[in-house]
């Protein structure tokens, strides 16, 4: 996230570093969904769902976050951060996880397969139906829309992170948190789909680019959007909100020839894009479970770490205040997004974190949400 947020931008055929850049972009954010899907089965019963009254108060804690998250995302969104912001659509994506709480692994991995197949082709289908007015006329009936500039047609199809697309990775966070990550035999399923979706993902999606002539125009789609990004001024009609953080997506972002659908670049929100950034989740989820239970010296050395882990609302608020505070950073990219800015920010929230766990189990704002839960 802070690679994304305040790094410098990757350099295509650099090296490592540029690498690491290039892979943040997007998979930290899907890999962002996919633990919010999971932090939901924890919420309501890992591996057997909650019922009666507990399944009710569970039921409430998720309906409570997630009017929370919408207060605090919007706010965020009247900032020049805009649309960037992911809080405010997890408000939504929580709302529609309410039916699917109790359900089995099997049938969660259905939806969410179903969704990673179905979703963006449909999401593609109806932005092209909508039109600048019909987009405007929404708005105007739309209270969080009118407040911040980010209302409900953003959260559920035309912004960053559209729930249309998005509930792929949320539901696919559900099924692993239903899935018994204890049972090797389950560990040996999961390191075997997790890598063959990044191959599928992103091995089909670059054959079929190459097959079809889709790359030289993504390319060039691509090469006209990240210079926009980088300068304003030379965005055109690819405009950036408001001179904010916001990234165009959809059609503005990869045209009106429907490329975007074979594409598996950050945000394409194509088929490809979904499974190829799940696989990644996937991966790394189940590498960092596997590492922590067998190597006792990782995890003692990982502890700051996990620290921030334990406060990642308080963290993800922080970091996005403490960019709109630094100096000159009124416009998106931040002007001094560089190495030793996203290294400040890493050690800055792992110190912050390290110190904070000393005296408290939770995070200022986890401590705060924590109460207006209690109700529950």
């Amino acid at each position: 996230m802070f690679a994304v947020h305040v790094g410098p931008f990757p350099t295509p055929g650099g090296g490592v570093g540029d690498w690491f850049l290039e892979l943040s972009s997007g998979r930290a954010s899907a890999l962002f969904a996919t633990l919010a899907g999971f932090s939901l089965t924890l919420i309501a019963g890992r591996l057997v769902p909650k019922t009666g009254q507990a399944g009710k108060q569970a039921r409430n804690r998720v309906i409570i976050r997630a009017a929370v998250l919408l207060v605090v995302g919007t706010a965020l969104a009247m900032t020049n951060f805009g649309g960037a912001g992911i809080l405010n659509f997890y408000a939504l994506y929580f709302l529609l996880s309410l039916p699917l709480l109790k359900l089995p692994a099997r049938t969660l991995a259905f939806i969410a397969v179903t969704l990673a197949v179905v979703s963006p082709q449909l999401a593609y289908g109806l932005r092209a139906l909508l039109t600048e007015s019909a987009v405007h006329t929404i708005d105007s009936f739309d209270p969080i829309a009118q407040i911040s500039g980010v209302g409900v047609l953003d959260f559920a199809l035309t912004g960053l992170y559209p729930a249309l697309t998005w509930m792929t990775f949320v539901v696919t966070g559900m099924t692993l948190g239903r899935l018994d990550l204890d049972s090797w035999a389950v560990r040996r399923k999961l390191a075997v789909v997790g890598p063959a979706m990044i191959a599928f993902g992103y091995g089909v999606s670059w054959l079929l680019l190459r097959v079809t002539g889709g790359a030289k125009e993504i390319a060039a789609q691509m090469a006209a959007q990240t210079a926009a990004f980088k300068d304003p001024s030379a965005i055109g009609d690819m405009s950036l909100a408001e001179g904010g953080f916001d990234m165009p997506v959809g059609d503005q972002l990869w045209g009106s020839d429907a490329w975007g659908l074979l594409a598996a670049e950050p945000h394409s929100g194509s088929t490809f894009d979904l499974i190829g950034s799940l696989g990644i989740a996937i991966t790394v989820i189940l590498t960092v479970t596997v590492a922590l239970e067998r190597l006792e010296w990782l995890r003692r050395l990982a502890t700051p770490i996990i620290a921030v882990g334990t406060m990642s609302l308080t963290i993800y608020v922080s970091h996005i205040l403490v960019i709109l505070a630094l100096p000159g950073e009124a416009a998106a990219p931040p002007q001094s997004a560089s190495t030793g800015l996203l290294l400040s920010f890493i050690a800055g929230a792992i110190l912050f974190a390290a110190i904070w766990s000393r005296f408290f189990r939770r995070g200022p704002l986890e401590y705060l949400l924590s109460l207006a839960t209690k109700r529950a």
